[in-house]
């Protein structure tokens, strides 16, 4: 029980990733604050988790929703000992398509939502002497050209991994943060299928992007944000992982028979 009696909040997970850290953390013997948008959702989940777990709908691109956040977090159990921060807009875009109003939303709901939220929750991390793990992704070095505003997000949600890793690091809260890889999610099978791709197209994929030949699963990226919320991974802070099936940086396929 890694998280035995720990009061997470986890953004985002009413589905995919953030829905499979929720579970995974109850499982471990926490208690979550379920956050997302889709009310039935999160009704549906927290049901399921039974007491450990708590529901607050709000929109992250709202300035005063993360001071809501952790207030729910606060009024359902009475304590803050991690967060994870893993809502996300997703948004294609691209040079021509990103203009002020969608690049405000991205950076709202990416990097200035975590932010908010550790700064309103700062005072109790210091008390429990809490972790916080930023939901980053490999975007965040380069990214896809029609990932540019999100891209941009990611790169400055490491940038904030990294900077309050340093400055909390005296008051013994802990910051660490993950840029995941490609993750089947049903909102990211839905997505695919809308670009064109054939029904069941995870079930073989391509060999250059998932050498495994399996997509990885949200319980296998929550298996990893359990670890860093518990206290076997202390004293590491300021950690940037990659959770990809292969090395991000430098990478350069075989090219034989091509």
């Amino acid at each position: 029980m890694r998280l035995k009696d720990k009061a997470i909040i986890v953004t985002g997970s009413t589905t995919g990733i953030g829905e499979a850290i929720a579970r995974r953390c109850v499982a471990e013997g926490g208690r979550v604050l379920v956050h997302g948008r889709n009310q039935k959702r999160g009704e549906q989940l927290v049901a399921s988790l039974g007491k450990a777990a708590a529901l607050h709908i709000d929109d992250l691109a709202d300035a005063n929703a993360p001071q809501r956040v952790v207030a729910a977090a606060l009024n359902a159990f009475g304590r803050i000992d991690g967060i994870v921060n893993n809502a996300a807009f997703i948004v294609r875009s691209n040079l021509e398509t990103t203009d002020a109003a969608l690049f405000d939303k991205v950076m709202a709901i990416n990097v200035r939502a975590p932010l908010l939220i550790i700064r309103a929750a700062v005072a109790h991390l210091k008390e429990s002497q809490g972790a916080v793990v930023n939901i980053g992704s490999i975007n965040a070095y380069t990214g896809e050209a029609r990932q540019l505003a999100y891209s941009v997000s990611k790169g400055a949600l490491m940038t904030l991994s990294r900077n309050l890793a340093n400055v909390l690091a005296v008051d013994h809260v802990r910051v660490n943060h993950f840029n995941v890889g490609w993750v089947i999610t049903p909102n990211e099978y839905k997505l695919k299928m809308s670009e064109g791709l054939a029904e069941g197209w995870s079930d073989t994929p391509d060999s250059d992007s998932v050498p495994t030949g399996k997509m990885t699963q949200p319980e296998e990226i929550a298996a990893h944000v359990v670890f860093w919320l518990s206290d076997e991974s202390r004293p590491i802070s300021g950690s940037v992982i990659e959770l990809e099936q292969y090395p991000v940086i430098g990478r350069i396929p075989l090219k034989e028979g091509n």
